[in-house]
């Protein structure tokens, strides 16, 4: 890797320590009137709007970097029994009883 990036073992990926991350946060959640954050919060809803969006379980496992797509469904399956209206909605239309 030093090759390729000249990189030295004090170089910095992100600009900004995990401490630092954390009390902006902790900061920001307070002056919103919200309970603590946590940088992987954003993780969950991420893949929360993915999932209203639409988006296929598969696809969103592989961004998420879970190995299998079952490890997606069974955290986030919650978020679909929702879209079950949605569903019978679409079924309706191609075969209305």
């Amino acid at each position: 890797m030093k090759h390729i990036y000249d990189y030295k073992k004090t170089d910095r990926v992100f600009p900004y320590t995990k401490v630092i991350l954390y009390n902006e946060l902790k900061a920001k959640s307070e002056q919103a009137g919200l309970k603590k954050k946590r940088v992987h919060d954003f993780r969950h809803s991420h893949a929360s709007l993915l999932i209203d969006m639409g988006i296929n379980p598969l696809l969103i496992s592989e961004r998420l970097g879970h190995e299998r797509v079952e490890t997606t469904l069974n955290t986030y399956s919650h978020l679909y029994p929702s879209r079950a209206d949605e569903l019978a909605e679409k079924l309706n239309k191609i075969v209305p009883f």
